[in-house]
């Protein structure tokens, strides 16, 4: 899979300092690395449903239309409004 010759590439390339001593453990550690890589790519994830592997659903209620506080009570305190909306400063130039 990997060879010294490309780990010595990849160490100059990132400017690591890498030993004689070094260079078969990583070779070895960087072929598992891509080994394992690959079986992750093969795995096959169209038929596994991992998006809901506890069986959980939403629980949603209706929608209840409630009675509200009238526009021009919630109006009274602002600054500035117009046709029943607040109107704030234009900030984007």
């Amino acid at each position: 899979m990997v060879t010294k010759d490309e780990i010595m590439k990849i160490a100059i390339l990132s400017k690591l300092s890498v030993g004689e001593d070094e260079i078969d453990k990583l070779t070895e550690d960087m072929g598992e690395i891509i080994s394992f890589a690959y079986t992750i790519n093969k795995a096959a994830d169209i038929e596994s449903d991992f998006d809901n592997i506890n069986n959980l659903s939403n629980v949603l209620r209706e929608d209840e239309v409630v009675p509200s506080m009238e526009r021009e009570q919630i109006l009274k305190n602002a600054k500035d409004s117009d046709d029943g909306c607040f109107m704030v400063k234009n900030i984007m130039k």
